[in-house]
């Protein structure tokens, strides 16, 4: 008897799973289990449209009615608490258990918390949409909001918060903001963006201490600085949800460890999304862990064919955007694999950056302009570090030449 699909984590990788399952003609049973109330859902509007709209909404991938129609059963509001690999059983925090044929864990990853006391209810998070509307309220003219990291949920916050008038700092420990995966001639152009808008950003200061007295946070830097704020956002990176995984006696490896086809040491689970590392073929089977908006789409669909046997290998080139005062930026690759840059300007103030390793390949390609300026080129060069090609480092810095006819070469 078909026992079926258990996909644990309901957000944007475990629904496209659910889904993909589906389309690929699966008849049998789909149980899609979350620890939220709300169907599955996309999180990077979080920090940018549900933080500035009048009416924050949830921009949910599917609708009761869909799963109903493709008898997708979705248990929410409820976590799963151990995994017998070899009954095939999951157990529920309601004491129920599920019965697999294949499981997927999808858990997606938690805020890093700051290691310090002295946090209270106005030191917060962003993760959930409940997280981002108890931020919202906080978002108006006259209230001062202090932001504790300077990565791309950080400066988006901010970035809200200053449209809605709030007064806004942002404390990075690091040199630079965006220090992970972002050159800095492009944070630098952010991070001027910030300051003509009105953000006050300190960076490679430290905190010493926290005060959160239920009124007001107030933060002492290092350099001895103090910040008063009436809500601190803490966003400091995120940690891979492992625990389940952890216990079952699957391996670790920042994230769930799963091979080139996501699937775990165990043969019948699979792990996909934030909270999985796995080898990228396009540079020489480097182990990575994405938290990034697409992977998650991309690795629930990959995760459904490869649990019905299709045996295919993750290939897609790792891309990243953001979106703060009209500017969009945009990676395709992993830039710190590249030892050279060659920079292409696009006119009106767009450009971009082509990251090239020692044997002449192109790695990664970092770009940011108004709106879509960036959006075509970076779609190219995303397919020639598919190609693992080497093109002319004069051509891709030269306007006259098209990325297009590169790709032909």
């Amino acid at each position: 008897m078909t026992k079926g699909m258990v996909i644990i984590g309901a957000g944007e990788c475990g629904g496209r799973a659910a889904l993909a399952l589906r389309d690929l003609g699966y008849e049998g049973p789909v149980t899609l289990v979350g620890d939220e109330p709300h169907l599955p859902y996309e999180r990077p509007p979080l920090s940018k449209d549900a933080m500035v709209g009048d009416a924050p909404a949830i921009k949910a991938i599917v609708s009761d009615e869909m799963l109903a129609k493709r008898s997708i059963r979705h248990i929410h509001t409820i976590q799963a608490v151990a995994i017998d690999r070899a009954a095939h059983t999951v157990r529920l925090s309601d004491g129920s258990v599920l019965a697999y044929d294949k499981l997927l864990l999808a858990t997606g990853s938690t805020p890093r918390k700051l290691p310090m006391p002295g946090l209270g209810s106005r030191c917060v998070y962003l993760r959930t949409f409940a997280d981002a509307l108890a931020i919202r309220a906080h978002l108006k003219s006259g209230n001062r909001i202090a932001i504790v990291g300077g990565g791309f949920i950080g400066l988006e916050l901010a970035a809200a918060a200053r449209k809605l008038g709030a007064d806004v700092n942002v404390i990075e420990a690091q040199p630079r903001i965006l220090m992970r995966g972002v050159p800095a001639e492009i944070a630098e152009i952010i991070h001027q963006a910030h300051v003509a808008e009105g953000v006050d950003i300190v960076c490679g200061d430290g905190i010493a201490a926290i005060l959160d007295d239920g009124a007001q946070v107030r933060i002492s830097l290092t350099g001895g600085r103090d910040v008063v704020a009436d809500l601190a956002v803490i966003g400091i990176g995120a940690v891979p949800v492992t625990a389940l995984a952890a216990e079952a006696g699957l391996t670790i490896e920042n994230g769930i460890a799963v091979d080139a086809e996501l699937r775990t040491g165990d043969p019948d689970i699979f792990a996909a999304g934030d909270c999985c590392s796995f080898p990228l073929a396009v540079y020489g089977g480097r182990r990575v862990r994405l938290e990034a908006w697409r992977n998650a789409q991309e690795q629930g669909a990959l995760a459904a064919r490869n649990m019905l046997g299709a045996g295919e290998a993750h290939a897609a080139v790792p891309w990243f955007w953001s979106d703060q005062y009209g500017l969009t930026l945009q990676i395709a690759g992993l830039s710190d694999e590249g030892s050279s840059v060659v920079r292409r300007d696009l006119g009106d103030g767009a450009f971009i950056l082509f990251h090239l390793a020692e044997d002449g390949r192109l790695v990664a390609a970092s770009g940011i302009g108004p709106g879509n300026a960036v959006a075509r080129d970076i779609r190219l060069a995303e397919m020639l570090i598919g190609k693992r090609a080497k093109p002319a480092p004069e051509a891709l810095g030269s306007q006259e030449v098209k990325l297009k006819s590169l790709l032909a070469a």
